[in-house]
C-alpha cells in the first residue's frame, strides 16, 4: 500500500512494542529503523518509563528523542526538551494514601524509579517475564497479595519516601489493580492516571501525555502531529493513538488499542513494525514477502516450485488467464457437487442448477457494472469465494486447518523427478508424477482426520454426559 500521508516522525512504544517478550529488539525492527533514518524520517520513543530506562535504547539504535515518563520528562541525544514534575503537595498526598491504604508506591526520578521494592522486583526481567503468564483477570488478586506480603517484609517508610521527593519526580506507580486504581483516581482529580500494566497505575500531571509529549516535539523539529506515525500496544498509547496522523496497534495489543488504532499488525515477536512499515509503503517491500496468512504462504511454496517465480507487486488478472483461474475453481465446485449426491440423478441435477446460477450471476453482475479489468474488483471477490469457503466449513463443523496441510503435501508432490512441474498444454494444470497416487493422494489422510474429528466430538459429547450425571 502507497503512503496516504507524508510521515516526518515515527514513535515506538517500548515495552510489547519495540521488544518483544524476551525483552529485545528483532533484527527486522532494527533494519526498519535504520531505513526509517536514511530516508531523513524522525525516529523517538513514546514511552511509561523513565529516561533511565530508555538511554541504552537511544543508544542501540541511534534514535532522535524519547517521550517518557508518559509525556513528563522529554529529551534528545543532547538536551532535556521538557521535564515537568509533579508537584510537591501532590506527592506528599500520594504517599499519605499510600501508607493509609498500604499501597506500595515508586517514585520516578530522571536517574532511577525509587520508593517500593516490589514494584523494583515487577520491573526486573525476570519479573516481566514471568507475569506473562499470569491471566490479567487475576490482577487485582495478583497486587493484593504482594501488597500484603511486602508490606510486612520489606515495609516502606515514610519519611524516606518524603526524602525523596526532595529532588523532581515525574511519574508515581502504585501498586493496585484497575478497580482499586480508579478509586485512587477519584481521590485525586487533578492528577492523571494511566496504566500500561494490570498490576500497577501510572500517575503524572494532568495535562501531560504522550500525544502531547510528542506534541512538544513535532514543534522543536518543525512537525505536525497528523505527520506522525506511532505504534502501542497498551491502555496508555489510547490517547497517542487516537491523535497522530497513521496509529499502528500491535497484533498483542489490547482490544481498546486495536480499535482506535487505525492498523493492527503482526506481534511484537513477528516482526510487527518491520511489516506496518512495508504495509503503508514507508519501507520497501523485500523482494519475497512474506504473509502473515501461514496458507497463504504454504500456496507460494507451493508456486515457487512450480512456477519458479512468485508474483510480488499487486497486479490484476489479465481477462485469459482470469478464465483459466476459474475453471479451475469450476471444476472443484462440480466435484463438491459430486460428494453431494446420492446418485446420478442428484448430481445431473446439480449441474444443472449450477447452469442456471451461472447465468443469474452473469445478468446479476452485468446489470450493477461495466466490464473492465479490476484489481479491487477482482481480489473483492477471491476473498468472498475464501470467506464462502471458510463458511462451509463452519456450517459443516469441520477445522480445515489440519486437512490444508494435507492438501498442500499431496501438492507438493506433484514435483516430477526432474525437480519441475509438467503442465498440461490445453488446461494448463499440473501434471501428476506416475508415482503420486500411491505416495501422495490425499483423501486417505483426510479421511484419518476426519475420523479424528468426530471421536473428538464424540468425546466431547461423553464428557457432558458424565458431568451431568
Amino acid at each position: 500500500m502507497r503512503k496516504s500521508m507524508e510521515v516526518k516522525a515515527v514513535f515506538f512504544d517500548i515495552d510489547g512494542t519495540l521488544v518483544n517478550d524476551s525483552r529485545t529488539v528483532l533484527k527486522s525492527t532494527e533494519k526498519a529503523i535504520q531505513s526509517l533514518k536514511e530516508q531523513g524520517i524522525l525516529v523517538g520513543l513514546a514511552t511509561g518509563r523513565g529516561p533511565f530506562f530508555v538511554k541504552p535504547f537511544m543508544e542501540q539504535l541511534d534514535l532522535d528523542f524519547a517521550v517518557t515518563y508518559n509525556g513528563q520528562y522529554i529529551f534528545s541525544r543532547d538536551r532535556v526538551i521538557s521535564a515537568s514534575p509533579i508537584d510537591k503537595q501532590s506527592l506528599r498526598d500520594l504517599i499519605a494514601y499510600a501508607k493509609k491504604h498500604r499501597k506500595e508506591i515508586s517514585l520516578g526520578t530522571a536517574e532511577a524509579m525509587l520508593g517500593s521494592k516490589i514494584m523494583s522486583f515487577g520491573m526486573s526481567p525476570f519479573s516481566q517475564w514471568t507475569s506473562r503468564f499470569i491471566p490479567k483477570r487475576m490482577a487485582r488478586t495478583v497486587s493484593h497479595g504482594f501488597n500484603k506480603v511486602i508490606s510486612k517484609a520489606l515495609p516502606q517508610h515514610e519519611k524516606d519516601l518524603l526524602q525523596l521527593i526532595q529532588e523532581p519526580i515525574y511519574q508515581a506507580l502504585i501498586l493496585a489493580s484497575p478497580e482499586e486504581s480508579r478509586k485512587i483516581e477519584a481521590d485525586f482529580p487533578d492528577l492523571k492516571f494511566t496504566r500500561s500494566s494490570p498490576y500497577a497505575v501510572d500517575i503524572i500531571n494532568k495535562n501531560t501525555s504522550k500525544l502531547e509529549g510528542i506534541r512538544r516535539v513535532g514543534k522543536e523539529y518543525g512537525f505536525d502531529i497528523h505527520q506522525v506515525m506511532a505504534f502501542g500496544d497498551s491502555d496508555n498509547d489510547l490517547e497517542m493513538l487516537s491523535g497522530v496522523g497513521l496509529s499502528i496497534a500491535m497484533g498483542n495489543g489490547t482490544s481498546s488499542v486495536k480499535e482506535v488504532a487505525k492498523h493492527t499488525t503482526s506481534s511484537n515477536s513477528q516482526d510487527g513494525i518491520h511489516r506496518a512499515l512495508e504495509h503503508f509503503g514507508i519501507l520497501a517491500r523485500e523482494k519475497v514477502f512474506t504473509s502473515s496468512d501461514h496458507h497463504f504462504n504454504k500456496v507460494k511454496e507451493f508456486h515457487s516450485v512450480m512456477d519458479e517465480s512468485t508474483q510480488e507487486e499487486p497486479i490484476a488478472w489479465s481477462p485469459q488467464d482470469a478464465r483459466y483461474r476459474a475453471g479451475f475453481k469450476l471444476e472443484e465446485l462440480v466435484e463438491f457437487l459430486r460428494a453431494a449426491s446420492n446418485s446420478e440423478e442428484d448430481f445431473d441435477s446439480s449441474v444443472a442448477y449450477l447452469h442456471k446460477a451461472l447465468d443469474k450471476a452473469a445478468d446479476k453482475v452485468r446489470s450493477k457494472s461495466q466490464a473492465e479489468v479490476s484489481l479491487v474488483g477482482q481480489v473483492d471477490a477471491l476473498i468472498d469465494t475464501l470467506y464462502f469457503t471458510y463458511g462451509s466449513f463452519v456450517l459443516m463443523g469441520v477445522d480445515p486447518e489440519q486437512l490444508f496441510d494435507i492438501v498442500h503435501r499431496a501438492n507438493m508432490g506433484k514435483i516430477f523427478p526432474d525437480g519441475k512441474a509438467h503442465f498440461d498444454p490445453v488446461t494448463h494444470k499440473i501434471l501428476k508424477p506416475d508415482d503420486w497416487e500411491e505416495k501422495y493422494a490425499p483423501e486417505g489422510a483426510i479421511k484419518e482426520e476426519l475420523e479424528r474429528q468426530i471421536q473428538a466430538y464424540q468425546r466431547t459429547l461423553e464428557q457432558k454426559e458424565e458431568n451431568k450425571e
